[in-house]
């Protein structure tokens, strides 16, 4: 049985939380993005969340809407997206975060030179719930 569009919103809602601690349990990743400081917002498209990321790591995990808050890019993925990553051995398309955006799953927009300049870190920072959501999948 397909779980429902709504449970799979849901779903991917509550494991953006838990990046931040995945994070923090990973200090190879923290130390790739020791150069990095933005704001952005990323997660699923109708329901994002703000990250504020100071020296490779997550100080604040914000679910949107905040009025008048600030970011510098923006990558949104639909739900069934974020679950297709999160698989332990995703499919060819559904592996990398710019592959998502040309099957037209993800956008990316805003000043995209932190995004790009930092890539490797955006693509594992994001995938670190794969192990955890694969295993909550099962």
């Amino acid at each position: 049985m397909t779980p429902s569009p709504d449970a799979t919103d849901d779903a991917v809602i509550r494991t953006f939380p838990g990046i931040a601690a995945l994070l923090d349990q990973t200090p190879a990743l923290i130390a790739r993005g020791r150069l990095l400081d933005c704001d952005c917002l990323i997660g699923p498209m109708q329901r994002p969340f703000y990250a504020s990321i100071r020296a490779g790591r997550i100080v604040e995990l914000t679910q949107a809407p905040i009025l008048m808050r600030s970011w510098r890019f923006a990558y949104r993925a639909t739900p069934q997206a974020w679950v297709a990553y999160w698989q332990a051995e995703p499919k060819p398309g559904w592996h990398d975060l710019l592959a998502l955006t040309k099957r037209g799953e993800a956008v990316l927009e805003g000043d995209l030179y932190p995004f790009m300049t930092h890539l490797q870190y955006f693509k594992d920072l994001l995938a670190l719930p794969r192990r955890q959501f694969a295993t909550a999948a099962s």
